[in-house]
């Protein structure tokens, strides 16, 4: 047997690789050649040669590489070189922020950025008078953290023609005062209204946009990821799939992406001629566009997930609305089914019960008419979730694709999502462990810049049913303790479950013959009391058996 690139190895301080196979099992050492895996087991002194790279696991974990199966790399690229607000968290931080950043950027002829937190304003609801306070001179649009909702000034308002006399669109509500006049807050499809008018990004920012949030992805032992929305969502001159045609064809495209093309709401079954032909020319290096994403609700905090009961009233008793489903259910079920016999894997988004059930029934329709086709159908978020739908998740092959990050008491839970859901829907959020006990494949995404793209802050809330130290926001007691899954199982899901919905069947795990995407742990989780999981760091990211971040 030839001599490795580069062993990974225990040696006498310890140390192991966790290989994320069914068993999850760990082994002691491993070989690195030609960018596969070509040996793991205890004693590997044989493959050591004279240009071996030695890789002293002291103490700490190897992993296969994470890979995050919904996230937004090159909008939380755009993010980090825009108006960034996601590393605040107050209304004042958020507003000395847009000033700063307007004043340092005097010839933009908008201010552009986002990342603020619902909870830091009344009702989830900031005002246009306060932005015109941080910019009066031109049109400021910012989203939210959670990309559906946007904080615009009344430039904005005014450029876009929004007045107490503009209809709420279908798929979206304009936030708005007692005289129905506009505040400064659109939700979901509203955003479309000032949206449309922003000046197009020019290709090469979109590229260097991608590239900072790879960079940023990799430093978290991030090597594959699927794009969740690979398209123009609500009108946005930014679609993704350029810049990664682009980085992909160059080389300069070291992870390994699965696009999910956008599903346009607006428009119908027309649209998937259009689809297949992206697909057709989606591919480029490491990237494959391969998926559709459907966006079948909004969220709870707005009111537009899709739910079965109406919301509450904030006090227990019942309210009037339900929330939207962006796709008629007929209509999707039709869509799923063309898609579906087409080979298209489905990427819903899915908050409400209601969302969750018509997601799943889609589904169903798909496989009666064209059977068991293998195409990896998942679904993400899966906040709220009916019990009578949790089995049908293994009977219909549905993956469960979780940002666990979120299944934590916060805030934004507590504030704007508990009293408007009530007690007993409440309880059915993020119910991973019943859907592990039911048999439900688990993957694994963060939804970033959603949220943090730290996998190990999300595999301790999945564990511990609490904030990681670096998210923390106030002392709560665990967040439906019963819905926890096993550190093993978390970490199998954000390697080895994604893994199987991005259609990467030769990474996720460590086996002889799989590709060498592999990240190096500070320490061995497994190894330390569960509450230290979220201080856990990357040491080391490798794609392929070359080192693409080291700390």
């Amino acid at each position: 047997m030839p001599y490795a690139d580069i062993v990974f190895t225990g040696g006498r301080r310890g140390g192991r690789a966790f290989l994320a196979d069914a068993a999850r099992r760990t082994a002691p050492a491993v070989a690195v050649t030609g960018g596969l895996i070509s040996a793991v087991g205890h004693d590997l002194a044989e493959l050591i040669g004279p240009r071996t790279e030695v890789v002293d696991l002291g103490g700490r974990l190897l992993v296969p590489g994470f890979q995050d199966a919904h996230v937004h790399p090159v909008w939380g690229g755009l993010d980090m070189l825009r108006c960034d607000l996601a590393p605040l968290a107050t209304r004042g931080e958020y507003l000395a922020r847009i000033r700063e950043y307007a004043a340092a950027h005097p010839d933009d002829a908008w201010v552009l950025g986002g990342g603020w937190q619902m909870s830091a304003f009344p009702g989830g609801t900031p005002t246009a008078a306060d932005l015109d306070d941080a910019v009066p001179d031109r049109p400021a649009f910012l989203p939210n953290r959670d990309g559906h909702g946007a904080w615009v000034n009344s430039r904005a308002l005014a450029l876009a023609g929004i007045t107490r006399d503009t209809p709420d669109p279908a798929d979206g509500r304009i936030e708005r005062d007692g005289a129905g006049n506009p505040t400064g807050t659109l939700h979901e499809g509203a955003m479309g209204l000032v949206n449309r008018m922003l000046p197009p990004e020019a290709p090469e920012r979109l590229v260097e946009a991608l590239l900072l949030g790879q960079r940023h992805l990799h430093s978290f032992g991030v090597t594959a990821w699927q794009d969740a929305i690979v398209g123009t969502e609500y009108g946005d001159a930014g679609d993704p799939l350029p810049a990664y045609l682009t980085a992909g064809a160059s080389g300069a495209l070291t992870g390994r992406v699965v696009g999910s093309l956008w599903w346009d709401r607006s428009r119908g079954l027309e649209q998937i001629d259009d689809i297949v032909e992206r697909r057709e020319t989606g591919t480029a290096g490491r990237f494959r566009a391969r998926n559709v994403k459907i966006m079948q609700d909004g969220v709870a905090e707005n009111f537009t997930a899709a739910m079965l009961e109406p919301y509450c009233d904030g006090h227990g008793h019942p309210g009037t609305g339900d929330g939207i489903s962006f796709v008629e259910p007929e209509l999707l079920k039709e869509a799923a089914t063309r898609l579906d016999a087409q080979g298209f894997g489905l990427h819903f988004h899915a908050i409400g019960d209601r969302a969750v059930r018509e997601c799943l029934d889609a589904v169903e329709a798909a496989r009666l008419r064209n059977g068991p086709r293998g195409n990896r159908h998942h679904i993400s978020h899966i906040q709220v979730v009916h019990p009578h739908d949790i089995p049908r998740f293994r009977a219909l092959d549905v993956t469960a694709n979780m940002q666990m990050l979120w299944a934590t008491l916060e805030p934004q839970m507590v504030e704007l999502t508990i009293p408007f859901l009530g007690e007993q829907r409440s309880s059915w959020q993020y119910p991973f462990g019943d859907l592990l006990r039911a048999g439900a494949t688990l993957a694994a995404g963060s939804d970033w810049s959603v949220s943090t793209p730290d996998p190990l802050a999300a595999v301790h809330v999945a564990v511990n049913r609490l904030s990681a130290p670096s998210e923390w926001e106030g002392d709560y007691p665990p967040f439906l303790p019963e819905q926890a899954i096993d550190l093993g199982t978390a970490l199998a899901a954000y390697t080895a479950g994604s893994a199987y919905v991005n259609h990467l069947d030769d990474t996720g795990t460590i086996a002889v013959g799989m590709r060498a995407d592999l990240a190096l742990l500070d320490r061995d989780p497994f190894e330390h009391p569960a509450e230290e999981i979220g201080l856990t760091r990357v040491l080391g990211t490798w794609v392929e058996g070359e080192k693409v971040f080291e700390a």
